[in-house]
């Protein structure tokens, strides 16, 4: 019997998965370690893919869709993500309690409290002498563990495993002794004082991390121990001995614990563990326990392998399910189920068991369903963390293996049949990309790969299906093609009802991946082209910023869509919305809360808090600060409309800057405000393109004077008496001088500079047009420059009001240079509006620039950001409703 085996790593090439075209089996949760498919019709072919003819037939590449670990190069050693992604929850767990004991110290201090009151009952000799025992049981503890790993059969691998412990047991213990030392030289008093306690019968206290427990911990973890039992006792025994000696407190012992494991997965992932996976003789001795009759492996990508058989029985493809790759993709799974409506159902985490379970029966529900797809041979596991499927192998290739002359109607007319026989069971592949249509000999087509598959699927899951194959065969067959074929099998109606699913995010990653690259063919070329021209001319304005989006006009979205409604009197419905959120939305939300949790302790433990400043600011700076901030709305409509060459209402245009404060709160930055004036322009009638070069005009001009008038402040400041300390003009050009040598390096770089060239061609393309049509209407152009100029004096106008109301008195030339730097800089921040990062600068730049106390400028900000972000909010939320109701939205 040979055996051929093979190390594989996580982006090798070529070979074929042995279940099936393009990798099929394999678990949800699994098939996303290696490759993306965060759309809810589930993942294809890997990130790469790339597909070849191995011996288990035509598949995708190694891509790593198994593989959740990538293979050092050298080594036999494998780096896996659930390492990392252990490292960084056991990090943020540190930090946490860090925290608590900081900010929670009534509720870590009492309850260290009734610990420490339990423990006084325990008799004080028993306790020395429980902590003297267990202390000595524990750091025998790593020794009996390495002995018996040591002398246990398989050697070799035991001594990189000890290794690997004593490495993450040294820097554990490092860890822990400077946290010890940081606790001790750099904490605040308050965070040493609830992780310390008085030390029983001396004047000294306790250390802030109990520092036995980390080393051992990390040992046990790091070196792969699969004695449990013993180990835990002792150490629990250990950590209760601390307690009731009055050695540790209860926090003091957490973190003990937790830097042990977050430096055990740390040192994994730093230098990989030995590859957990199976050895080929293993494999074929769990074949053979199932009743086959294996004679020869080989490797036919990770994690996969080709099996010859005896006595003429058929070849298999085997598929292996490690609890790694199920592991490491948790979170990705979890991202998905938060953010899409068509996420994977299950909730709770897989194991590779529960996962070759799932496969089977979908493949068995597909099999009763008579679609044509691999007999599985056998399931079994290998171990607690390992489990196999193997198919009857199945010769054939993949759809994106074959020729453009080879997809005839009839093939496709095939693909669309073998669907309707899901669908009539409402069976969802959730993955039907090429990869996972495998056509035989004979040219019928078999649909593998149904890892992701779900049974009694829901209606929005079955046209997800439908979609991503009109999509797949399209960009194989042309929209016409595909559409007429879908049409024929399964009927109009199915495949105009599915036209709101019809969008990018409802696609696999590959899928929306091939659809920014496609090339129809010459033949193909016009009768794409006058698709897209029906499409425009039927379709009604859609709105935009529709969740997940939709094609470009002119994409191959759009021509499959075109060919749906040809000759049909139908009103094509809105997309549906696929997204429970998007992931600027939760970045925004993020950024909300950590600049809330930062900024307000330091507001209300200033001295002048905004309460206080408010309720003591003189009323008529008040007034005149909230005047100025609502002038910026005016003179924001005035540089709005300066820019644009059509008429335009100009009460809309106001209000919709008014509104720009209430999409603040949900979009960072101006991405909002540039979305809601482009929608304005066009709900006016301008096309895309000229709305969209309006609005870049606008920012560019503004950007240009916004950098003038920094210029010009900072020259007044200057001159100013008693300011020779305080000087910003070197400041200002030293950091243009930084950009442009910056900008300079980055064009002598030529991938640097292509990737420059691609960012600006649409300036060069639309927006300088744009603005050559500007200057035959010099009038219209200076109210646009006067407009972008006053909402720059207005808002420093209400900053200046704010200071003087609180009864500062800087001039008005330092707090021009604070407010145009400050409100610049902190808006790169992706936070609502810049919360956290404005407030940050304009205060830093308040007590330097204009010499003000931290106290007097914290208030000054607070005042001056309630007035224009706080207070416009429900106003801009009105105005939004108003214009919405009135269609100028």
């Amino acid at each position: 019997m040979t055996i051929v085996t093979g190390r594989t790593s996580g982006d090798g090439g070529g070979g074929s998965a042995p279940t099936g075209a393009g990798g099929a089996g394999g678990i949800p949760e699994q098939r996303r370690a290696g490759q993306g498919g965060d759309g809810p019709a589930g993942s294809g072919q890997g990130e790469n893919g790339q597909t070849g003819n191995g011996p288990a037939g035509s598949g995708q590449a190694a891509s790593g869709r198994y593989r959740a670990a990538r293979v050092l190069p050298g080594t036999d050693r494998v780096r896996q993500p659930v390492a990392l992604i252990r490292l960084l929850t056991g990090l943020t767990a540190i930090a946490l309690t860090l925290l608590l004991a900081e900010y929670a110290r009534a509720t870590t201090g009492g309850f260290a409290d009734d610990v420490a009151g339990v423990a006084a009952l325990v008799p004080r000799p028993l306790a020395q002498l429980a902590g003297g025992l267990s202390t000595a049981a524990v750091l025998l503890l790593p020794v009996g563990l390495a002995v018996r790993r040591l002398f246990g059969p398989d050697r070799r691998r035991a001594l990189h495993q000890v290794s690997d412990g004593l490495l993450a047991a040294v820097l554990a213990y490092g860890a822990t002794l400077a946290l010890n030392l940081w606790c001790e030289t750099r904490a605040p008093a308050s965070m040493l004082d609830a992780l310390t306690q008085p030390t029983p019968g001396t004047l000294g206290h306790t250390e802030p991390v109990y520092g036995y427990l980390a080393p051992v911990l990390a040992f046990m973890t790091a070196s792969g121990s699969r004695e449990r039992r013993l180990p835990w006792a002792l150490l629990a025994l250990n950590g209760l001995a601390g307690l009731a000696g009055g050695y540790a407190t209860p926090t003091a012992l957490l973190l003990g614990l937790l830097l042990g494991w977050t430096g055990a997965h740390g040192t994994l992932y730093a230098v990989g563990t030995p590859d957990p996976r199976p050895r080929p003789g293993e494999i074929l001795r769990t074949l053979r326990d199932s009743g086959l009759r294996p004679v020869e492996a080989q490797p036919a990508g990770p994690d996969r392998y080709h099996v010859r058989q005896a006595d003429d029985r058929p070849d298999l493809d085997l598929q292996l399910l490690d609890r790694q790759a199920v592991t490491a993709a948790a979170l990705q799974r979890a991202w998905r189920r938060l953010r899409l409506r068509t996420a994977p159902h299950p909730r709770a985490l897989r194991s590779p068991r529960t996962g070759l379970e799932h496969e089977a029966l979908v493949t068995y529900a597909a099999l009763a369903a008579g679609v044509r797809t691999r007999h599985i041979a056998a399931t079994a596991g290998l171990g607690p963390d390992t489990a196999l499927i193997a198919y009857e192998h199945l010769d054939g290739r993949t759809l994106d293996r074959l020729a453009d002359e080879e997809i005839t109607d009839e093939l496709l007319a095939d693909a669309w049949r073998q669907l309707a026989l899901l669908q009539r069971r409402e069976i969802a592949h959730r993955a039907l990309v090429p990869t996972s249509l495998l056509i035989d000999g004979t040219g019928a087509v078999h649909l593998v790969d149904f890892a992701d598959g779900d049974i009694a699927a829901s209606e929005l899951v079955l046209r997800c299906d439908l979609v991503q194959l009109l999509t797949t065969l399209a960009l194989r067959a042309g929209a016409a093609r595909a559409v007429a074929t879908a049409i024929a099998v399964l009927g109009p109606d199915p495949v105009v009802a599915a036209l709101p699913l019809l969008q990018p995010i409802a696609l696999a990653r590959t899928t929306r991946h091939a659809l920014k690259h496609h090339k129809p063919v010459p033949e193909q070329a016009d009768q794409s082209e006058q698709a897209a021209e029906s499409q425009q001319a039927q379709r009604p304005e859609q709105e935009s910023g529709t969740a997940g989006g939709t094609a470009t006009a002119g994409g191959l979205v759009e021509e499959i869509r075109a060919e749906v409604l040809r000759g049909r009197a139908v009103t094509p419905e809105r997309p549906v919305k696929l997204e429970r959120l998007r992931p600027r939305t939760l970045l925004a939300v993020v950024g909300g809360v950590v600049a809330g949790w930062l900024l307000i302790p330091q507001l209300f433990a200033a001295e002048d808090n905004p309460i206080s400043a408010v309720a003591n600011a003189e009323p008529w700076w008040l007034v005149l600060a909230l005047a100025a901030a609502a002038a910026s709305h005016v003179a924001a409509g005035m540089g709005f409309v300066g820019f644009v060459p059509e008429r335009l209402d100009f009460r809309n245009v106001v209000l919709a800057q008014v509104a720009g404060s209430f999409v603040k709160l949900v979009s960072p930055g101006g991405v909002g405000g540039i979305a809601l004036n482009t929608r304005l322009l066009q709900k006016a009638g301008i096309p895309t393109a000229q709305a969209l070069s309006s609005v870049g005009v606008g920012n560019l001009i503004g950007l240009a004077l916004h950098m003038l008038q920094l210029g010009a402040f900072a020259y007044l400041l200057d001159f100013e008496p008693g300011n020779a300390e305080s000087d910003p003009l070197p400041i200002v050009v030293t950091g243009l001088a930084v950009a442009a040598a910056l900008l300079a390096v980055a064009w002598a770089v030529p991938a640097a500079r292509r990737w420059l060239a691609a960012r600006l061609r649409p300036l060069t393309a639309e927006v300088l047009p744009r603005m050559l049509d500007l200057l035959r209407n010099p009038r219209r152009l200076a109210v646009g420059v006067a407009g972008q100029l006053l909402v720059s004096l207005c808002l420093i106008a209400c900053l200046y009001c704010c200071v003087r109301a609180i009864g500062r008195e800087p001039s008005f030339a330092s707090v021009a240079v604070v407010f145009l730097v400050g409100n610049s800089v902190g808006s790169m921040a992706p936070t609502p509006g810049g919360a956290g990062a404005v407030d940050t600068m304009l205060t830093g730049l308040l007590e330097q620039t204009a010499s003000m106390e931290e106290g007097g400028a914290l208030a000054a900000v607070a005042l001056f950001r309630l007035l224009t972000l706080i207070l416009p909010v429900l106003p801009g939320w009105a105005a939004m409703t108003w214009l919405q109701r009135r269609k100028a939205l």
